[in-house]
C-alpha cells in the first residue's frame, strides 16, 4: 500500500460522518459559527433529542465538532475553520441542485432569499451581501484575486483605518477564498474576512435575522458600506 493510499481508510470514515441527511443537517446548522444544544439541533433537524445525540457524538469522536459543558447544558460547534471550510465547499457542490427545487411554503421561499441576499459562513461574510463586500474590496485596489486571495498594502491600511484588528492565530491564513454555495463565485474569508464580519456585527451594520444564518444589513451599514467602500446601498437590500 502506498503512502496515498494509506490515507484512504481515514478518509473514507471521514466521508462516513458526513454521509448521513442528519450528521448533514447538524454541520449545516452550525456553520452561524454559534454553539448550539443539542435539543436546538434536533428541532432543526426535525429528528427526536436521543437520535440527534448519537449522532452529536459521532462528529465529536470524529473531530468534526467540539463540545462544551454549562451545568445541565452540553453545546455543541464546530472544530473549527478548517471543517466550516469542508462542509461550506461540499454544500456549494450541490447548490445547483438545491437551487433547482422549488420551496414549497412561502416561509421556506422568504428564508431562502434572506440566506442569500446575506448570511454568515460560519465567522465571515457570505451571500450577495458577501460577495459586494468582496467586489469593492478588490475593486479599490485593497485585495487581489489574481493568485489567490491576499490584501495589499492598501487594504491592511484600510483595515487599520476602519478600527478593524487583523489578529493572525495560527496556520490561518491572513485572506482566503470561500466559494459561495449561492452566488457561485469566492468571497473572503480568512482572519480578515471573520475580523470584518465580526465588527459588522458588533458595529450594528448587520443584525441577525431568523434562526438560521440568515443577516439584514441595517441602515447604519448601508451608509457605512456606501462611505468605506462604495457600495451601493440597493445592492444590499
Amino acid at each position: 500500500m502506498t503512502e496515498r493510499d494509506a490515507e484512504a481508510p481515514g478518509l473514507a470514515r471521514l466521508a462516513g460522518l458526513i454521509a448521513d441527511e442528519t450528521r448533514a443537517a447538524c454541520l449545516l446548522a452550525l456553520l452561524d459559527g454559534r454553539a448550539w444544544t443539542a435539543g436546538e439541533l434536533a428541532r432543526h433537524a426535525g429528528v427526536a433529542a436521543s437520535t440527534v445525540s448519537e449522532h452529536l457524538g459521532k462528529l465529536v469522536a470524529g473531530g468534526l465538532l467540539t463540545e462544551e459543558r454549562q451545568g445541565r447544558h452540553r453545546y455543541v460547534r464546530l472544530a473549527d475553520e478548517r471543517v466550516a471550510q469542508l462542509v461550506e465547499d461540499l454544500a456549494a457542490q450541490v447548490a445547483p441542485q438545491a437551487a433547482a427545487r422549488r420551496p414549497r411554503t412561502l416561509r421556506a421561499s422568504s428564508a431562502g432569499s434572506a440566506m442569500a441576499r446575506g448570511r454568515t459562513c460560519y465567522d465571515h461574510l457570505a451571500g450577495r451581501l458577501g460577495i459586494s463586500v468582496t467586489d469593492a474590496l478588490t475593486g479599490r485596489g485593497l485585495l487581489r484575486q489574481d493568485t489567490g486571495f491576499a490584501l495589499t498594502d492598501a487594504g491592511l491600511g484600510w483595515f487599520d483605518a476602519a478600527g478593524i484588528l487583523l489578529t493572525a492565530t495560527g496556520r490561518r491564513p491572513l485572506a482566503r477564498a470561500c466559494l459561495d454555495w449561492t452566488e457561485r463565485r469566492p468571497h473572503l474569508a480568512g482572519v480578515a474576512g471573520a475580523a470584518l464580519c465580526k465588527h459588522a456585527l458588533d458595529a450594528g451594520w448587520c443584525v441577525r435575522i431568523g434562526s438560521e444564518r440568515a443577516v439584514k444589513v441595517t441602515p447604519a451599514g448601508e451608509a457605512a458600506l456606501s462611505e468605506l467602500l462604495g457600495i451601493d446601498p440597493a445592492a444590499l437590500r
